[in-house]
């Protein structure tokens, strides 16, 4: 499914696996959506639409992309939702074992059990953040245990699962659900602390999983299941800031985006955001480059300065 040889094209040098700090692998799957159909068009668009944004982010004064985004081929397995979680968890372990920042993007929610399970078999005393409208926690959905409704099931058990956004699910969830680890979306529409007290609930290692439809539809309608009263632009990016800086994000996934032909919105902010928490990733890394790099300009020009006194004496 590549559209292009590179990640928003850019230069080969910088999208290869040997060199590249990053991994990014497309989920095309919509096997088990029960609404609107179309994730599996969505990494195609993201990466058509990754192709015409500008790679210099303003914010953090960096080209994250120099630190190398390798774009992996896309896992294409459709045969059940057991066997694509398997698939998906299998890739993302390979990846994780070449010591590479792992990053997928999907595709419906589901895709992110085989994520999680391979980001917690290859990190200790791991935390999911999982922003989301929906809560996602049915053990068995539709006859499968690996549906998009049951995202984060196996997560709520096996790892320090934080819920942010929720704003939809069903009362059975509730039996399920560590309430102390989640922030519906109501009650942080009140709670001018709200970033503080998930941070709190955070360990050392965090994993992201990040369902688009967790952002209001008013900026981003394109997602399978679009629910009122979500997330704004400038909050989720300082959020997101936070998180980055105080704790050691190991990965993430981004999934739900389900393009609109005659609507493009969607699609690029599906795209900045990805930039965007790649450039909270490394931004210290690329500014400790553009620091080495204005050190070195200082001591040649004072070295230009000595040798143009010697000459002139």
């Amino acid at each position: 499914m590549k559209t292009t040889k590179t990640y928003a094209g850019i230069p080969e040098k910088y999208g290869k696996l040997e060199t590249a700090k990053v991994v990014l692998i497309p989920v095309p799957y919509d096997g088990t959506s029960t609404w609107q159909k179309g994730a599996d068009k969505g990494p195609e668009a993201f990466l058509n639409a990754s192709e015409n944004m500008e790679l210099y982010d303003i914010e953090t004064n960096s080209e994250v992309y120099k630190e190398g985004i390798f774009l992996a081929d896309p896992v294409t397995e459709s045969t059940s939702p057991e066997a694509m979680v398997e698939a998906v968890h299998a890739t993302t372990k390979k990846y994780i074992n070449k010591n590479k920042f792992v990053t997928l993007f999907g595709g419906e929610h589901s895709i992110s059990i085989g994520t999680i399970r391979a980001f917690n078999e290859c990190f200790d005393n791991l935390t999911v953040l999982h922003i989301d409208a929906h809560a996602d926690l049915r053990k068995e959905y539709e006859g499968s245990t690996c549906n998009h409704a049951c995202a984060v099931y196996e997560a709520s058990q096996n790892t320090n699962l934080v819920q942010v956004g929720i704003r939809s699910m069903d009362v059975t969830e509730r039996t399920v659900m560590n309430e102390e680890k989640v922030f519906f979306a109501h009650e942080m529409a009140i709670n001018e602390y709200w970033m503080d007290n998930v941070i709190d609930q955070l360990t050392g290692n965090v994993f992201i999983t990040f369902d688009l439809d967790a952002l209001d539809p008013s900026i981003l309608p394109s997602t399978g299941t679009p629910e009122p009263g979500g997330l704004f632009w400038y909050e989720t990016l300082e959020f997101l800031r936070r998180v980055f800086e105080e704790k050691n994000v190991v990965g993430f996934d981004i999934v739900e985006l389900c393009p609109n032909e005659i609507d493009k919105s969607s699609d690029f902010a599906a795209a900045k955001l990805y930039y965007k928490m790649l450039s909270y990733k490394f931004s210290d890394t690329e500014n400790d480059d553009f620091d080495e790099d204005e050190e070195d300009d200082k001591h040649a020009s004072i070295a230009k300065f000595k040798n143009d006194l010697e000459e002139d004496y």
